[in-house]
């Protein structure tokens, strides 16, 4: 019977790299005989894509803090419950395109709810469950709106202003800083190249299972 398998989250602002990222580490853990998932947040399951479409839609302000967050959590349960837990359990390492860090950075700091009002939905909604590892892709707001801005159709969080952006990239290294074990700061600010095997790295470092890796 195959062991546990490991879950693999990356945060951090809009534009920073998060989506190419996954795809590279994905590749290089198959690369290492591993059964690689990748998924996103919101969306990762069936559930998750209908809500999706509800919270990056729309007006900035279709929603306030408190409704984006309890759509994400609903979401995120169904995505726990349908998708990786089960990977998990059977195995899979699973990469995953943001996760309970986002919506304490979106909504508990830049939207004013707090640490305490997220933690608490957290526990109510996955009882504990959360990431191995995290890796916070790190940049300048400006730079991660400049890069985002070449979407074909930006999505209503690129839309909010640029303190709403700075907000976000301290909460995130606020988020490092709080716990370190958990949590890997990657300078973003690089040729994807350089990115990847920084990312590859720590990886590699926080994780044992990594030893007999490609």
């Amino acid at each position: 019977m195959a062991g546990r398998g490991r879950f693999i989250t990356l945060e951090g602002g809009e534009g920073t790299g998060k989506t190419t990222q996954v795809q590279r580490l994905a590749a290089r853990l198959r690369a290492g005989g591993r059964h690689v998932v990748t998924t996103r947040e919101p969306g990762g399951s069936d559930g998750g894509r209908q809500i999706r479409d509800l919270v990056v839609s729309g007006a900035a302000d279709r929603w306030d803090a408190v409704g984006e967050a309890l759509l994400m959590y609903a979401a995120r349960r169904d995505h726990v419950m349908r998708l990786i837990e089960p990977g998990l359990a059977g195995g899979a390492w699973i990469v995953c395109d943001r996760f309970s860090d986002s919506t304490m950075a979106y909504q508990g700091y830049a939207g004013g709810l707090g640490r305490d009002w997220i933690s608490e939905l957290d526990r109510l909604t996955l009882n504990g469950f959360g990431p191995d590892l995290t890796l916070v892709l790190d940049l300048d707001p400006g730079a991660g709106l400049r890069r985002a801005a070449g979407r074909d159709r930006p999505d209503r969080f690129e839309r909010k202003g640029t303190t709403f952006h700075q907000t976000l990239r301290n909460a995130f290294l606020d988020i490092a800083r709080r716990e370190p074990a958990r949590v890997r700061v990657i300078d973003a600010d690089r040729d994807p190249d350089e990115v990847e095997a920084a990312i590859f790295d720590a990886v590699a470092r926080a994780l044992p299972d990594m030893k007999d890796a490609g």
